[in-house]
């Protein structure tokens, strides 16, 4: 009997590592290729907008800065909150509940989406600060708040029973729709008919309601396609809790309001910047209006697009732990609870670090291939690459923390990090200029990360000197690739012209594969791969030949 439980645990414990793997394979993929096409999109988009790119630049992220504001005021946490809620009903095989919850929930998101997109609309003029070149950039970002809500409660909803495919297809397409509407509409209005590059922008804003439109329906499909298995599920449910609809309504908001504040974390960081730094310039310098705002495209929105490929890592896996850490802490499982933690926390450090250094060392290029030649532009993305482990890290500790319902402190340690922002961005601008918001803010987040981590460490009593070892060992091994490409970029741009965006994306490719071989190379010889990825790396160290 001793012996059959031990099987079940290690099974057990078996199927809960391949959930997280497999979840957060798909949404790694498709948030990394989802980003990566946010990113590339970029090229031409940038040569089509001519002299007047960074400006329309700039327009654009202000755009999406507010617009991601109120994508968080429309869901109001729920999907999130939904995924948890749903993977609790379902560790107590109370399928019927979850499957409830989701249908009484769409009539709510729906009506709350056309709100919010009214009040987005109608107070444009009063959004714009008195550039009223905004006012139609908001507008067109606020028809997508209409079918957002339902979008993101419905992805929520198949998170909750731990299928990422759907979310991670719909996400995909979403992006290829908008990036598809974004540059063809850009290409015929500044290309073909010869306009305004302010009317550009406000197409390559409206792509983002054309991209919502294919997700949901990518979404529809899904359902559609499972709704047997659904009935099924919830017909051999237990059907032991009897929960009326305002009971289960009134639990799911309670659960929502942490993950507003949360998902809106980095969001508000980039809202201090947006409405601070050109203040803080003004006073503390002698720059011009478009040159401050050449400086706020240039960390706010150029460095932001490429970094956040690396942060959508962590996102990624952020929303897989949820409903993992809920189901486990929903039944009282311990163990289980702390081994999730540290493992979710070694495959963090397992992709970010390299992640962080590979595009460091890689900056130059990697700038020039995007946006063509520029020093300073370089500069800014090098320290914003390292900025994105903070952001990823919080992001990843506060989601853990509402997983295991401690919702409270997950938000009071946000706004103890985000007053440390708003301490530190007047000094750190006026000296460091465009960096200083970027170091602000990985200060900020860093701050509220440890005191995360702290609360974890000593509440789930973790044994965490196996997973240090491992850290460090990653850590030398994304040191030592970032000093062997640094020093290998450095020699290239000797003998290639570096203002060339050809040659730059040779020799993007060169010392990219370089590095990442050097790190892969030793996470196989040491097996790390092997505890982060699981066993079945052990077949690529056999075709390398690794021993």
């Amino acid at each position: 009997m001793k012996e059959e439980t031990q099987i079940k645990t290690v099974a057990q414990e078996a199927s809960a590592k391949e959930k997280m793997l497999r979840g957060s394979a798909w949404m790694t993929i498709a948030s990394m290729l989802s980003r990566l096409l946010g990113a590339l999109y970029i090229i031409p988009w940038y040569l089509w907008m001519g002299d007047n790119a960074l400006t329309a630049n700039g327009l654009y992220t202000k755009g999406y800065t507010v617009y991601s504001i109120f994508i968080m005021l429309s869901t109001v946490g729920i999907p999130s909150a939904v995924a948890k809620q749903v993977a609790h009903y379902n560790s107590l095989n109370e399928y019927g509940i979850g499957q409830r919850l989701y249908r009484r929930m769409v009539l709510f998101m729906t009506g709350l989406g056309v709100l919010m997109a009214a009040i987005m609309w109608f107070i444009s003029p009063a959004l714009s600060a008195g550039d009223a070149r905004m006012i139609p950039v908001f507008r067109s970002l606020a028809v997508t708040i209409l079918i957002i809500p339902v979008m993101s409660l419905t992805r929520g909803f198949f998170q909750g029973y731990q299928d990422m495919k759907p979310s991670a297809i719909s996400q995909l397409v979403e992006q290829f729709a908008r990036i598809i509407y974004l540059l063809g509409s850009t290409f015929l209005i500044m290309k073909v008919w010869h306009g305004g590059f302010q009317n550009a922008v406000v197409h390559s804003t409206f792509a983002a309601f054309v991209g919502a439109v294919f997700a949901i329906l990518v979404l529809a499909y899904y359902r559609l396609k499972d709704r047997t298995s659904f009935h099924k599920l919830a017909q051999n449910s237990n059907h032991q809790l009897e929960i009326s609809d305002k009971t289960l309504i009134k639990d799911l908001l309670w659960q929502a309001v942490p993950f507003i504040f949360i998902g809106i974390a980095i969001t508000l960081y980039s809202l201090v910047d947006q409405y601070t730094f050109p203040f803080i310039m003004y006073l503390s310098s002698h720059y011009s209006t478009a040159e401050i705002d050449n400086m706020y495209a240039l960390f706010a929105g150029n460095a932001n697009k490429v970094v956040m490929i690396v942060v959508s890592l962590a996102l990624a896996m952020a929303e897989t732990s949820i409903p993992l850490l809920t189901e486990a802490n929903t039944k009282g499982d311990q163990e289980s609870v702390q081994k999730q933690v540290v493992e979710i926390l070694e495959l963090f450090f397992f992709i970010m670090l390299p992640s962080a250094f590979g595009m460091a060392a890689v900056a130059q290029p990697l700038y020039n291939v995007f946006y063509g030649y520029g020093p300073y532009g370089t500069a800014i993305l090098k320290i914003a690459a390292f900025t994105a482990v903070t952001q990823g890290l919080f992001m990843l500790l506060a989601n853990m923390l509402q997983g295991l319902n401690q919702n409270r402190l997950a938000i009071k340690y946000m706004l103890y990090g985000l007053v440390v922002k708003l301490i530190l961005q007047v000094p750190l601008t006026a000296y460091l200029e465009a960096f200083g918001p970027l170091i602000a803010t990985a200060i900020g987040l860093l701050f509220s990360s440890v005191l995360c981590y702290r609360y974890m460490k000593y509440e789930l009593i973790l044994d965490l000197s196996f997973l240090q070892t491992r850290i460090n060992w990653i850590l030398f091994a994304s040191m030592l690739m970032f000093a062997v490409t640094a020093t290998l970029t450095w020699g290239l741009n000797q003998v290639i012209s570096s203002d060339n965006r050809l040659f730059s994306l040779v020799e993007l490719v060169i010392c990219a594969g370089v590095g990442a071989l050097i790190y892969v190379y030793i996470m196989l010889k040491t097996r790390i791969a092997d505890s982060a990825l699981g066993p079945k790396v052990g077949k690529l160290r056999q075709i390398l030949r690794i021993k």
